[in-house]
């Protein structure tokens, strides 16, 4: 998330109100309802993590065994088992 001074993009008098409550300090302001993105969405690290476990899933279809997989990947064995079954539902 990135900073803007409150002078550059809100009215004059808005920041003067403002001040009232909040001299000084951050302030938040969440998004609009309906306008929020879900975790990893904007960088896109959701997209490369499906794609890695898809990889996962059809490198163990093709016989690679989990621990092999858990050193490639650096995951533990546990969890290159719970990938291997989540995509097994959805493919």
């Amino acid at each position: 998330m990135k900073y803007k001074k409150a002078q550059d993009v809100l009215p004059e008098e808005l920041v003067r109100l403002l001040q009232n409550y909040v001299s000084g300090d951050y302030l938040y302001i969440p998004r609009k309802e309906g306008e929020k993105k879900s975790w990893g969405e904007k960088s896109g690290t959701r997209d490369l993590l499906k794609a890695r476990n898809i990889e996962i899933y059809d490198k163990y279809r093709e016989g690679a065994t989990v621990e092999k997989l858990s050193e490639k990947y650096f995951l533990s064995e546990q969890s290159v088992r719970r990938i291997i079954s989540q995509v097994r539902k959805y493919a």
